[in-house]
């Protein structure tokens, strides 16, 4: 029993680390996207301007919104279907 609750402690660490790097990989792409949309949109306005630093702050506000970012919470759910699976399967066949 104390196996099985070592394995569940370390997939949750490791799942919640992977979850961030993930979320913060994604926001970084979407940022990216957004500041690439500005400067197509004002070509006038080159840099980091404060103009786009709040453009860039207003659309995201609406990312954790998106299913890309609810898609993130499989990162919990399917490496832990998986290991119940294995455990069924060993165990009980």
């Amino acid at each position: 029993m104390a196996a099985f609750i070592r394995l569940i402690l370390f997939l949750l660490i490791a799942e919640t680390v992977f979850y961030l790097l993930l979320r913060v990989y994604l926001r970084s792409l979407r940022t990216e996207r957004l500041e690439e949309i500005w400067d197509e949109r004002h070509p006038s306005m080159p840099g980091n301007t404060p103009a786009r630093r709040a453009f860039v702050r207003r659309s995201m506000i609406g990312f954790d919104r998106t299913l890309k970012s609810r898609l993130l919470l499989l990162v919990f759910v399917l490496p832990n279907l998986a290991v119940m699976g294995i455990i069924y399967w060993v165990n009980w066949q």
